[in-house]
């Protein structure tokens, strides 16, 4: 990669060095561990980075706080409001709580009762929408966010968040210098556009992986065809990686940055959420396993020390059942 080329990638690595140091402050860096059954059955040095120990227990309180403390820079915030199927909403509701402003948080009907628990026990609103997927709750927050000093914080297309997962990639580089390989759930794509982004600027060698789930393919289509290419359903038990309407911008950076995107059955996130309680007594919900299912379907492309990316631990009664009888 070229100089120039390196300098159009965003957030750039200074801005990414600021959301660390902002961070830091708040949350200690993440575990990295060895994954002794994974690497003996795929004969690599396998890694697991562990987002499951953040406040909120997953990853996205990283994006959701660094974003909301960039916009309180800008102005006054009376009230954040997010759409979410539970994750994004619990973090911006524990961001919130910490800035000490309001929350309301719009969720599709049915979401996990995992992740609808951890963001009433944040103290935030809750509003359902009608609809089955985000689609009827972006909506509606959208249509809230018009009010005065209401901020609409969309982990899609906030331009600051992807800064805080971005962080996520300068951990493992301090962690594992020697890693090959990070492969990253797919869900909005701040993940692993962050994860990319930083990678691409640190380690242009390692190779980024994404992985979605069979049943919500919309950005894997779109990165194969070069194009937006939305999906009528995005039906899976992976509710974080339900998206089914990518951003062009979006499609664009991960066609630039990620090498790879694997798509990975039900069966198969079912198996990993048990291969991870069992094996290596880590607990995962489905878009959090979905790195491992990746690694057990192909390790090729990963090099000798892959780091599988546990992005969440919000699982529910009725999924982790599912996954120990699979």
């Amino acid at each position: 990669m070229d100089v120039s080329a390196k300098l159009q990638i965003q957030p750039s690595i200074s801005t990414i060095r600021e959301a660390q140091k902002l961070l830091a402050k708040h949350f200690a860096p993440t575990r990295l561990i060895a994954a002794p059954f994974l690497s003996q059955r795929t004969a690599k040095n396998v890694y697991l980075k562990l987002e499951t120990e953040l406040p909120a227990g997953s990853f996205k309180v990283r994006g959701a706080f660094y974003a909301l403390a960039e916009r309180m820079k800008k102005g006054s915030v009376r009230e954040v409001v997010a759409s979410s199927t539970g994750n994004h909403g619990a973090a911006v509701a524990y961001a919130a709580k910490e800035f000490g402003i309001g929350a309301k948080i719009f969720l599709p009907k049915n979401c996990n009762p995992v992740k609808r628990g951890r963001i009433a026990g944040l103290g935030a609103a809750i509003v359902e929408s009608g609809g089955s997927d985000l689609a009827s709750a972006f909506e509606l927050a959208s249509e809230y966010a018009k009010q005065p000093g209401v901020y609409f914080l969309n982990d899609a297309t906030d331009v600051d968040l992807p800064a805080g997962p971005a962080t996520i990639a300068c951990e493992i580089l301090e962690q594992l210098p020697k890693a090959t390989a990070i492969l990253a759930p797919m869900g909005d794509t701040a993940l692993i556009r962050g994860i990319a982004a930083a990678a691409k600027q640190i380690a242009p060698h390692m190779s980024i992986i994404g992985v979605q789930a069979e049943r919500a393919p919309a950005y894997y289509l779109s990165w194969k065809e070069g194009k937006v290419v939305d999906t009528e359903t995005c039906d899976t038990i992976a509710d974080g990686l339900a998206t089914r309407t990518p951003e062009v911008a979006n499609v664009r950076d991960v066609g630039n940055l990620v090498a790879d995107i694997v798509l990975v059955s039900e069966e198969q996130m079912l198996r990993a959420i048990e291969t991870l309680l069992v094996q290596e007594h880590v607990v995962a919900e489905p878009s959090g396993a979905a790195s491992t299912a990746a690694l057990l379907k192909s390790s090729e492309g990963c090099g000798d020390s892959p780091v599988l990316i546990v992005s969440g631990a919000n699982v529910s009664r009725e999924v982790l059942k599912r996954a120990i009888q699979s």
